[in-house]
């Protein structure tokens, strides 16, 4: 499996440098069916459009095909790039996110039980330190050690809906593949 640590090493300098905000870098599926998954956000609006979307994959696939030209695996196989803005049910995963979207509904899975709960389910109060708090519809306020947060995201409500900016979805009719494109897919 691809280290994503090194991988957001080599991605978040490009998001940066096209002043976007790197969300996640992850690998999923398996065999042919893998995909790089990266989300990233222009801090002024909170999401990414279409065109940011192309700029940042094209950037992004940049990098990598230059650091694997070099001498350096970072994906072993075949793989697809999905770059994508995070949502309106976002995943939270920087300490700024706890805060940020607190008051807000939330699902967080655990890496090691707290108690007999694994998943908490309930409003995000925000995070103090590495300790992020819920108010679990179960057991109330609990209180988790940021370390202890295998992954978590909003939950759409209509809070939350009224609360995001709307989704700007300008150039999604204008996206063309071009060939090189059509063919890395293939």
């Amino acid at each position: 499996m691809a280290d994503i640590a090194r991988l957001t090493q080599v991605i978040e300098p490009e998001a940066t440098a096209l002043g976007f905000e790197l969300v996640r870098v992850k690998m999923t599926g398996s065999g042919d069916e893998r995909a790089l998954q990266i989300m990233a956000e222009d801090p002024a609006t909170g999401q990414l459009v279409v065109a940011q979307c192309a700029e940042l994959s094209r950037a992004i696939s940049d990098r990598i095909d230059a650091v694997e030209e070099a001498g350096e695996v970072l994906i072993e196989g075949a793989y697809n790039l999905e770059v994508s803005s995070p949502g309106i049910d976002r995943p939270l995963t920087r300490a700024k996110d706890y805060a940020n979207w607190a008051g807000h509904e939330a699902k967080i899975a655990l890496a090691e039980k707290m108690g007999d709960r694994r998943r908490l389910v309930g409003a995000l109060l925000g995070i103090e330190g590495d300790t992020v708090t819920i108010a679990d519809k179960d057991a109330g306020h609990v209180a988790v050690p940021l370390a202890n947060i295998h992954s978590a995201q909003l939950v759409f409500t209509d809070k939350l809906l009224a609360a995001t900016r709307p989704l700007d979805m300008s150039g999604v009719d204008d996206v063309e593949e071009t060939p090189e494109e059509e063919e890395v897919q293939d």
